[in-house]
C-alpha cells in the first residue's frame, strides 16, 4: 500500500509543477512562478528571467487605488527598459470586486490599467497563492492592499514596500532605477 501511494505521488509530481503559480523545481527565486492571467492564460514570471518584476496586490475599493495611476505609469516609463508591472487582485483584506470581469474594467476604466492583471489570489495566510507565500519567507507578508514586490534580475527580492510607499515616491524610485541598472 505504502509503495502504491509513493508511486501515485511521484506520478502526480510533472502534473504539479506544471500547475498555474507553483515553481518549478528547477527554478529559483521571483522569476519560479505562474500567475493565472485575467485576460485568460498564464503570466509566467520565468518569461521575465533576467528582468526585474514587480508584483503589487490590488483592490478595487482600497484607500491606496489611486496608486493604480502610478503603477499604470511605472509600466509607461519603465516597462520598455524590461520591467514587469504585476497586480494581483485579492479580497483578502475585504476590498476587492467580487468577480474579475468587473476588477479589469474598474482597473481600465478608473485608471487606464494596461498592465497586466492576474486573477484574484490571496496573499497572506495558509491559502496565499506560492508567489505570495515564497515572498513572505523572504522578507515581508502583505499587511494591506498595495503591498509591493520588487524582485531583481537575478530573481531575488530586491525590495518591498509597504502600502503607504507611494509608486512615485523617491525612495520606490530609486530601487526601482537600481534593479533595472
Amino acid at each position: 500500500m505504502a509503495e502504491l501511494s509513493r508511486r501515485a505521488l511521484l506520478g502526480a509530481a510533472p502534473l504539479l509543477l506544471a500547475a498555474p503559480g507553483l515553481p518549478r523545481a528547477a527554478d529559483a527565486g521571483g522569476h519560479a512562478f505562474r500567475f493565472d492571467s485575467i485576460e485568460g492564460g498564464v503570466i509566467d514570471l520565468a518569461e521575465w528571467r533576467g528582468k526585474p518584476v514587480l508584483v503589487v496586490n490590488t483592490a478595487s475599493f482600497c484607500g491606496f487605488a489611486p496608486q493604480f495611476a502610478g503603477l499604470q505609469a511605472l509600466h509607461e516609463q519603465y516597462g520598455p527598459r524590461g520591467l514587469l508591472v504585476l497586480g494581483v487582485p485579492s479580497n483578502d483584506f475585504n476590498q476587492e470586486q467580487s468577480d474579475s470581469t468587473s476588477i479589469k474594467a474598474f482597473c481600465e476604466a478608473t485608471f487606464g490599467v494596461a498592465f497586466p492583471l492576474a486573477m484574484p489570489a490571496h496573499v497572506k495566510g495558509p491559502r496565499a497563492h506560492p508567489f505570495f507565500a515564497w515572498a513572505a519567507t523572504q522578507g515581508s507578508e502583505p499587511r494591506w492592499n498595495f503591498f509591493k514586490y520588487l524582485v531583481g534580475r537575478d530573481g531575488r527580492l530586491a525590495h518591498w514596500f509597504p502600502s503607504r510607499v507611494a509608486p512615485d515616491s523617491a525612495e520606490f524610485r530609486q530601487a526601482l532605477e537600481a534593479a533595472l541598472a
